[in-house]
């Protein structure tokens, strides 16, 4: 059962993941284009950059979080990797599901989606903190592995994207 630490800590991750994201929406620019800096920044304004702002802090705050609730016999690993992977699901379903209603995209609906995502994907994770699942050494071990593999995979496509329009730069409206 979740105890307060724990959904502290998961609140306190949300306001990181929300805050952090969106500095990080212009860090790169700020930086001059700065190749280091791209590896957490969005570099453009494609979908997949845009879920690089929510990936980067969730990934960081997900480290802290495992090492504060290291002795609370909490499944955080493996809650935090599917918050993750529910939230980044989010983002381009919320995404492509109002700009294919309404026809293009609002800055201020964008933000909206950012948020909601980060806030399913806690909601997510806050949930399996709560039931005690998945629990078991392998699944904080996948846990893991699935937030490593992740930041991975965002870090290599930031600098060698997929053909997908997934990682296309959004058409102004």
């Amino acid at each position: 059962m979740v105890q307060r630490k724990e959904t502290k800590w998961e609140l306190m991750g949300w306001i990181f993941t929300v805050a952090v994201g969106t500095l990080l929406h212009f860090t790169y620019d700020w930086s001059g284009g700065n190749a280091v800096v791209a590896a957490f920044s969005a570099v453009n304004e494609s979908t997949w950059e845009h879920m690089k702002l929510l990936a980067v802090p969730w990934i960081v705050w997900s480290a802290v979080e495992i090492v504060a609730l290291r002795n609370a016999d909490a499944p955080t690993p493996a809650a935090r990797a599917v918050g993750l992977l529910a939230a980044l699901t989010a983002v381009p379903v919320l995404f492509y599901t109002y700009t294919g209603v309404v026809g293009r995209h609002f800055l201020w609906a964008d933000i909206a989606v950012f948020l909601l995502a980060a806030a399913a994907g806690t909601a997510v994770s806050r949930y399996l903190l709560k039931v005690g699942r998945p629990a078991g050494v392998l699944w904080q071990i996948a846990g893991g592995l699935v937030l490593l593999g992740v930041g991975g995979l965002f870090l290599w496509w930031t600098y060698d994207p997929p053909l997908l329009p997934l990682f296309q730069e959004a058409v102004a409206a």
